[in-house]
């Protein structure tokens, strides 16, 4: 399994994160996402031929900005 970290503004709540999780879910090879309000951060597990700009798009499409 691969890893990815993201930074993405936006989030404020749980109801953010779970928008996010199920946005990134639809992303072909995504395995397990897990996402930290305080620190902006949502950590991506894939196994390895998820796309980087297909997971940047669905966070985006998802009304969130990816700035890291």
């Amino acid at each position: 399994m691969a890893n990815l970290i993201l930074t993405v503004d936006g989030m404020t709540c749980g109801g953010c994160a779970n928008s996010i999780k199920k946005a990134l879910a639809g992303v072909p090879g995504v395995a397990e996402v897990e996402v930290d309000l305080a620190s902006k951060r949502v950590s991506v597990q894939h196994d390895g031929n998820a796309d980087e700009s297909a997971l940047r798009s669905a966070i985006e499409n998802a009304g969130f900005d990816v700035i890291g």
